[in-house]
């Protein structure tokens, strides 16, 4: 499953935990998306986390409009002012030749914003993909993770398409903290029957050619405050 691209479904959604790091996936899959895409095609990056204000997609609104990507971000993104509210001009992302990355709140309260939208997404087009992290508190065991999905599914209307381990101890993460995550992400499959579409790494020179293919592995960038 490629994560970066698919023309039939314009849509991609990345929802997960708090401190998943699916901010810097959303990015990174918005970077590579937008090369893809034709001079007369948009893409847009949608911060949905309302609940979270203080890492988001917003912090990289300036970097990624450097990139060509229009970024649409809460009202109050960037104060100390936590009120949810997403600006009106969210109707672009449904405007024909327009694609779109929206990074979705942390859990099923921050997902329920989805559901406003629900009918117009689907009939888009969408992909869900929901991000898992190992290191992070409430979602290490996977059934643990399987009950977030649950609950985010239910709240949003949505059903993810396939599963993205971003397992990651920031600075400290190494090859064998990321092999350690490889029974965890098969069970979370396992349990919610859905495909794994990428294992994430900032540097895939230490593993083998085996486990690029079996856990497909996708080197990405850096670009995001995170939190570990």
């Amino acid at each position: 499953m490629n994560i970066y691209y698919d023309k039939q479904k314009p849509i991609t959604v990345i929802c997960g935990h708090y401190g998943t790091g699916k901010t810097n996936v959303a990015v990174n899959i918005a970077l590579n998306e937008k090369s893809r895409l034709a001079e007369s095609e948009r893409l847009i990056l949608l911060d949905m986390d309302i609940v979270n204000p203080y890492f988001r997609s917003s912090d990289n609104a300036g970097m990624l409009k450097c990139e060509g990507i229009d970024v649409i971000v809460p009202q109050y993104a960037g104060t100390n002012v936590d009120v949810p509210s997403i600006l009106p001009d969210i109707a672009r992302i449904f405007l024909p030749g327009n694609y779109s990355v929206l990074d979705v709140g942390g859990d099923d309260s921050g997902a329920t914003v989805l559901s406003v939208y629900k009918e117009r997404i689907i009939e888009k087009g969408y992909r869900f993909f929901y991000v898992i992290n190992q290191s992070r508190p409430f979602i290490s065991t996977p059934e643990a993770a399987i009950g977030m999905l649950a609950d985010i599914e239910s709240s949003s209307g949505l059903k993810a398409c396939g599963i993205i381990n971003n397992t990651s101890m920031g600075e400290e993460t190494t090859a064998d903290i990321i092999r350690d995550s490889f029974d965890y992400c098969k069970k979370v499959c396992a349990l919610s029957g859905l495909p794994l579409a990428a294992t994430t790494v900032f540097d895939d020179s230490e593993f083998s050619e085996k486990e690029k293919e079996e856990y497909k592995i996708t080197k990405i960038l850096s670009v995001t405050k995170k939190i570990y």
